[in-house]
């Protein structure tokens, strides 16, 4: 007898938890020979909002975590990863990415978040400085995260190019809310299980999927977002972009790289998403009376 397959319905995750989203609407993928994948979430504008929200909730504990850890829960993110590799291959596979190309992008992706979580604990010590003063000071200079980013994934790739953006910017303590490719999304949504099960706190890292062409304003708008990421090569979503960062000065990258190549991997992404912070530490000293100032 023949049967009627289930789809599975790839659900947005916010907060730690899989949500549908709240305007009901949905895509089905299709792959090149027109049979349909999966239901697709569309996420509207009020998805995002939810997201920032619980991004912002978030960033306090996750930016207070020490390097140390932070480094040691993308590590068991990339163990995870390497455990339901041939899930994620499949994935790509369904999507039209051949085998070879699938399992290259899978190696890379958790190549990607095992060098991240080696730079957690010593960025700060390499963008760190102690600088020369005229007066009788101590003064430091220390990167701390930026805060909460929006992120339009790269949409040519299924999974790499997804976590070669959201390693640096959580392994410098951010948060994020992510637009996970359209045209590629399902891979996104399985990461999102294997955040979910790993030791990462609910609402660091926030995936919605749907259409950039309806989302990028608002992502680049909503006045309690730090920075943003851009990831595509649309001229057009690029100034626009630009335009609206400008509503609270809020920190743009365009991050079009084909992230296969190993010099697209490095620290100055996490740099990117730092502020600077500058203390000045008063010297103590002994007059010639002999009293200390």
């Amino acid at each position: 007898m023949l049967r009627l397959p289930i789809l599975k319905t790839y659900k947005l995750f916010i907060g730690g938890q899989f949500l549908r989203t709240e305007s009901g609407r949905f895509y089905q993928l299709k792959n090149k020979k027109n049979l349909v994948l999966a239901n697709v979430c569309l996420s509207s504008r009020k998805d995002y909002k939810n997201a920032v929200v619980s991004a912002r909730q978030a960033f306090s504990s996750w930016s207070q975590k020490s390097a140390f850890n932070r480094g040691q829960i993308l590590y068991r993110i990339a163990e995870m990863l390497e455990g339901r590799k041939e899930q994620f291959i499949n994935e790509l596979v369904l999507q039209g990415i051949t085998l070879k190309k699938s399992r290259e992008e899978l190696d890379l992706s958790i190549d990607a978040l095992v060098y991240y979580a080696g730079w957690c604990d010593k960025y700060q010590a390499l963008f760190s400085s102690v600088n020369p003063v005229a007066s009788s000071h101590f003064n430091f200079s220390v990167p701390e995260p930026t805060g909460l980013v929006s992120v339009i994934a790269p949409t040519e790739t299924g999974i790499l190019g997804l976590i070669s953006v959201l390693a640096p910017i959580i392994a410098g303590g951010n948060t994020c809310v992510v637009l996970a490719s359209e045209k590629l999304p399902l891979c996104s949504i399985t990461f999102a299980e294997v955040i979910a099960t790993s030791d990462l706190p609910a609402g660091v890292i926030n995936i919605l999927t749907g259409s950039t062409d309806e989302l990028y304003s608002h992502f680049s708008s909503h006045l309690d977002v730090n920075a943003i990421v851009y990831c595509g090569n649309n001229p057009k979503i690029h100034k626009t972009i630009m335009q609206n960062c400008a509503l609270n000065v809020k920190r743009f990258f365009n991050w079009h790289k084909d992230w296969k190549k190993s010099e697209n991997r490095n620290p100055y992404l996490i740099l990117d998403l730092q502020e600077i912070k500058t203390t000045w530490h008063p010297i103590e000293t002994i007059g010639n009376n002999g009293n200390k100032y």
